[in-house]
């Protein structure tokens, strides 16, 4: 009987430690969330991956980032990433359930896989987590989707995502992609030129917004007029605050 409840014992002060471990988890994660609904990200996780994995690469590498609020972003640039990426955005809460279930019915027969990532996942998945295909990472990017569609607006979400998504090796964001690829402020970008780094966005280490392929040409011209059809700037405006 000593030796059994000795066990319990113990068991109970295991579980006492889990649960008191995965809450200050759960708590650090929201107050995390929390503070960049108000606050600028000075950096993000994959910023923070791509610099360690630089370590181990005998190419020179240096980073270019600068935040400015979404007001200081051509409108453009938010419709031709929701065109490219995501033209559920204003309607989902964080997935788009009908893309994750033709993504999964074409990888079951076609060895080019195909994504179903929404705005709202890349944004956690960038900010928070690194990049992998493992499931805990997919779970980790699940949670932290939910955290950020219930504690953020749809407006911050793109202003976020617009601050901190990777443009091309080291380029980190539309204020650093315009003044790299166009030697202008983001808040002076055409819709041609959004459409062209909306473009790059699938694989932006591999694809060039200076230098496009016919490819990234015909996925311009075909973002631009997914732009229009969805309405154009008024797409970003209507998202209030």
């Amino acid at each position: 009987m000593n030796v059994m409840a000795k066990k319990r014992g113990w068991m109970g002060r295991i579980l006492w430690g889990l649960g008191w471990a995965l809450g200050l988890f759960l708590v650090f994660n929201i107050l995390l969330v929390m503070a960049f609904r108000f606050f600028p990200v000075p950096v993000s996780g994959l910023m923070m991956q791509r610099r360690v994995e630089s370590w181990t690469s005998a190419k020179p590498y240096s980073s270019r980032h600068r935040w400015v609020p979404l007001e200081e972003i051509s409108p453009s640039l938010g419709v031709a990433v929701i065109a490219a990426e995501d033209q559920t955005f204003t309607d989902h809460f964080g997935f788009d359930w009908q893309a994750i279930e033709q993504a999964v019915q074409h990888n079951e027969h076609s060895r080019r896989k195909r994504g179903a990532s929404t705005v709202s996942q890349q944004t956690a998945k960038n900010l928070f987590l690194w990049n992998s295909r493992s499931w805990t990472r997919k779970g980790l990017e699940a949670w932290f989707t939910l955290l950020i569609e219930i504690g953020w607006s749809k407006k911050r979400i793109l202003e976020v995502y617009l601050n901190i998504v990777e443009f091309g090796d080291g380029v980190y964001g539309a204020e650093a992609a315009s003044r790299t690829y166009f030697g202008k402020p983001a808040k002076r970008l055409t819709p041609s030129e959004a459409a062209l780094l909306a473009a790059v966005l699938p694989n932006p280490r591999k694809f060039k917004a200076n230098a496009p392929s016919e490819y990234i040409r015909g996925r311009q011209a075909w973002i631009l007029n997914q732009m229009r059809q969805l309405g154009g700037d008024q797409v970003v405006k209507d998202l209030g605050s």
